[in-house]
């Protein structure tokens, strides 16, 4: 999968992006039956532009993402589209979180992309680890060692 180039009708390509992004204020809010249904939104959302998620792990106050998307969309168009529809999906799903967060803003405004090159172990092993790194650093007591995209 690492060396898999994707096709269109008249192009070939590899574009994988690690992004990272976070809701309004930083919350603590992504664990229990919010971290499933925010899962399964973003995995449904991806598909349907075509998204391949490589790899993910949502943390309890952000979402670290290694994803393939296709070079007819902008990485920013495609953030846009999944942080909009999602967020109008979760308040659809969780009503009690419109009072927490106004207006239907669930996303922080900004997040962070990286492009990746075809050597992207680094980047897969660090999204991997990135909780046990926050467990050490933080003390958390929550350790869920279970792939969220997986299954």
């Amino acid at each position: 999968m690492a060396k898999k180039t994707n096709d269109l009708s008249h192009t070939k390509w590899m574009c994988k992006y690690h992004i990272v992004f976070t809701p309004k204020y930083r919350r603590k809010i992504i664990y229990n039956q919010y971290k499933a249904d925010i899962r399964d939104i973003i995995k449904q959302l991806c598909s349907y532009k075509g998204v391949e998620i490589i790899e993910g792990h949502l943390m309890p106050d952000h979402i670290h993402m290694l994803v393939s998307i296709p070079p007819k969309y902008s990485v920013s168009s495609f953030m846009g589209y999944l942080k909009g529809k999602s967020a109008l999906m979760i308040f659809d799903r969780h009503a009690n979180l419109k009072y927490k967060f106004g207006n239907r803003h669930f996303w922080s405004e900004g997040f962070y992309v990286s492009t990746v090159g075809v050597n992207d172990a680094t980047v897969r092993k660090y999204i991997q680890e990135q909780e046990k790194y926050d467990i050490m650093q933080d003390k958390l007591s929550v350790k869920e060692y279970e792939d969220p995209f997986k299954g």
